[in-house]
């Protein structure tokens, strides 16, 4: 799946008519997030979504008349049980919302957006056009940052990575594959878009972070290889690093690099292993799933500290 923006430079590029809407904010429960984002076409396609339910349907339904009048528009909805009982849409908070049906004429901006080299700060202003924000006025509807994607590298080409690095470039993470196996590490069994770093580990272990904050999956051959990767990983600034095996597997490694004086306890403990959320994961497409959804949380928790 294309990031978001990429599909706005598609869609603009296409030559027919769209509106972008998303949700500028939300107060209580809602289906979705303030940054929420859906384009959606004269013939009933949607790229995104909203939430679904009730509340994507009516803002679709608004969407198709700001379409015709060309006219942009504001919601604001209480999704209550006079709302949204008979899509079974009873959150209780609310959510207000832009329909923008001029966005085709910013492909400049998305274009920008999705190549994804830099942060860049957008948003509505009050008399709904589509901007960079340069200044710090309050005219505005809605603003938001776009950050590059967060990077994950990932020592391994096994199953395990296999399964991970596609997800992982589903849900907006730039991969990057080490592994001194050539058979297993190439793009019969990753994506293209899958970086590929293959040769000898002493090298790999050379390489320097992006400047772009960065997340560590190591999921080797085995215990003395896991083990070299993170001799040296664990003393780079990843945001999360994490690593494949068993908690009897981190005791050992850990009594192990401290009695080396590898590491400090302190740095140890920064590691997860077992990484991936507990939930009773079984076969490599699962664990995939357990792995990508820490990632996930922990991308959210390190967004909401890098903010300015």
């Amino acid at each position: 799946m294309a990031r978001f923006y990429e599909q706005l430079v598609a869609a603009s590029a296409e030559n027919r008519p769209f509106a972008l809407a998303l949700i500028s904010g939300v107060k209580g429960s809602s289906p979705q997030r303030a940054g929420a984002k859906a384009l959606f076409f004269p013939d009933g396609k949607i790229i995104g979504t909203l939430g679904g339910g009730c509340l994507e349907a009516e803002v679709h339904a608004r969407a198709k008349k700001a379409l015709q009048t060309g006219k942009p528009a504001t919601f604001d909805m209480v999704l209550d049980h006079d709302f949204g009982w008979d899509d079974g849409l009873i959150c209780g908070g609310s959510v207000t919302g832009l329909i923008l049906p001029h966005a085709p004429q910013s492909a400049e901006l998305w274009r920008k957006l999705a190549a994804g080299t830099e942060p860049v700060r957008w948003g509505v202003k009050k008399d709904f056009s589509i901007a960079p924000v340069e200044g710090g006025d309050d005219e505005w509807f809605y603003q938001e940052t776009v950050t590059p994607p967060f990077a994950l590298w990932i020592a391994g080409s096994g199953h395990v990575a296999q399964a991970v690095a596609p997800l992982a470039l589903q849900l907006d993470f730039a991969v990057t594959i080490f592994d001194d196996r050539p058979e297993l590490a190439n793009h019969q069994f990753f994506p293209p878009d899958a970086r590929l770093q293959v040769g000898p580990w002493h090298e790999h272990l050379k390489v320097p972070l992006p400047k772009t904050p960065a997340f560590g999956l190591i999921v080797t051959r085995g215990h003395q290889h896991d083990a070299l990767v993170l001799s040296e990983w664990i003393h780079l600034p990843f945001i999360f690093l994490g690593m494949i095996g068993s908690r009897r597997k981190a005791r050992i490694m850990r009594e192990e690099f401290l009695k080396q004086n590898i590491v400090t306890a302190e740095q140890f403990d920064r590691l997860a292993c077992p990484v991936g959320l507990e939930i009773q994961a079984v076969g490599t497409h699962e664990i995939a799933v357990s792995v990508m959804a820490q990632f996930i949380q922990k991308r959210a928790e390190a967004r909401t500290e890098l903010k300015p």
